[in-house]
Formats: structure tokens, C-alpha cells, sequence
């Protein structure tokens, strides 16, 4: 896998019968990606005030996020990906290192990892953790199905669905549980690309009048699990 993405990402909330009306349409168009249907299993990184999805939730021009991530749930010898997601106006860049989950938790506990391949990304991801003083905040997972252009690889759908997210036990070893922050029957379409969407995906969503929308799942998960937490507590008080 790459150590560095570059691309414009689109999302939609879609129905269960809007998902297989799409998904039975862009057969034509797509092909399923290798993994097939996987768990992908998230823990994301802030500061102890939550500075990273504060300012992520108000909008603004530029803005980031830390996260470790796994392809189902791994064991300490399983390789993961810590990375850092980037958007600025629309454009979403990625840059992430790849290592075994053991050595996440050594670079954790001595802040230094060794023998690490792409050394500068190391050394971006290291500020982040030292400047900012990073810790793990939330657990998120999700089943996600992805797609492919049969005639562009850097095209991709995905669904993700069952999205869970947890504020305790922020291990990925720990598995796949938590609160589902996303309605039931309902799933979160992304399409990825490096330039314009190609025409028959535009007419495709116009034809089922579906809208891009502003969802993130830390940021979902955040005003879920901490923001209504604190504001009920606060009531009762």
C-alpha cells in the first residue's frame, strides 16, 4: 500500500434501498476492490481537550486527524497504519507509516520507533504526538464493501455500515464494539477521486437525488459519545 494519498473525497448518508439500487448500477462501471467486505478498525488521537475534532467540527478551511488503523481485528503482530488525514479546501491528503501493532505500543511507551522505512513521515506523525501531546480518544469500526473503475483504478466507492465507536478499551486488539452512531439501514457512501467525478456517476446520484453531506465519524462519534454525555450531566446537575 501507499505511504501517501492525494484526492478528493465526496460522502453521502445513503438508504439500504439506495445502496443496492448504486450498487447493482455501477457493476457496469466497477469492480470490487481484493479485500472485498472487511472490518476496518479505527483509533484516533487528540489532545486531552479534544482540539483536533473541536476545530474539525467547525469547518474550517484547513484541518487533520491522527489515527492508528487496522484491516479487521489485528493481534500484536499484525501490521497496522498510523497515519495523518489532511483536508484543505475539499482535498484530502494522507500520510501514514505502516508497522506491527507491538511496535506502536513501544513507540508509545519510548516515543521512538526503529528501522522505519519512510523516515519523514515518521518524523511529521512524531511532532504530532509530541508537540500536541497526543492520546488515544475514541475507538471507530465499520464493515466497508469497496469499489473500483474498471477503467480507473484511482476511482473508488466505498459503503461503510455498522459504524461503532467506544471512549473506553482504545485498543485495537480489543475488537469490534460500541455504540452505532449511524441510523440503522442506513450507510455512508465516499466516492474518491484524483479529478471530476466521471458523468455517469454524476448522473447516476442527480437520477436518485442524492447530496453530498459533511459526515465524520470521529466527529459523529465525538458529539455523540462526549458532547450529549457532558450536556445530559450537566442537566441532571
Amino acid at each position: 500500500m501507499a505511504d501517501i494519498f492525494r484526492r478528493i473525497e465526496k460522502k453521502y448518508i445513503i438508504t439500504s434501498n439506495q445502496y443496492l439500487n448504486i450498487k447493482e448500477q455501477i457493476k457496469k462501471y466497477t469492480v470490487e476492490d481484493e479485500y472485498g467486505k472487511s472490518t476496518i478498525c479505527n483509533i484516533y488521537f487528540d489532545t486531552k481537550n479534544y482540539d483536533l475534532i473541536r476545530n474539525s467540527i467547525e469547518k474550517p478551511v484547513y484541518k487533520d486527524k491522527v489515527r492508528l488503523r487496522s484491516y479487521n481485528t489485528p493481534n500484536l503482530d499484525t501490521k497496522v497504519y498510523l497515519e495523518i488525514k489532511k483536508k484543505y479546501e475539499g482535498v484530502v491528503g494522507k500520510r501514514r507509516i505502516e508497522l506491527r501493532l507491538k511496535e506502536f505500543y513501544e513507540y508509545m511507551e519510548k516515543k521512538k520507533i526503529e528501522n522505519i522505512q519512510n523516515k519523514q513521515i515518521y518524523r511529521e506523525i512524531d511532532y504530532y504526538f509530541k508537540y500536541m501531546n497526543l492520546k488515544p480518544t475514541m475507538y471507530i469500526s465499520y464493515c466497508r464493501r469497496a469499489f473500483y473503475g474498471k477503467d480507473d483504478r484511482d476511482f473508488r466507492i466505498t459503503f461503510d455500515s455498522n459504524i461503532l465507536a467506544r471512549e473506553h478499551e482504545l485498543k485495537l486488539e480489543k475488537g469490534s464494539y460500541g455504540e452505532n452512531i449511524l441510523p440503522i439501514n442506513n450507510y455512508v457512501m465516499e466516492i474518491k477521486t484524483l479529478d471530476a467525478m466521471p458523468m455517469w456517476s454524476v448522473k447516476m446520484l442527480d437520477e436518485l437525488n442524492i447530496a453530498p453531506c459533511g459526515f465524520s465519524k470521529y466527529g459523529e462519534g465525538y458529539t455523540q459519545l462526549i458532547l450529549n454525555a457532558n450536556n445530559q450531566e450537566k442537566l441532571v446537575i
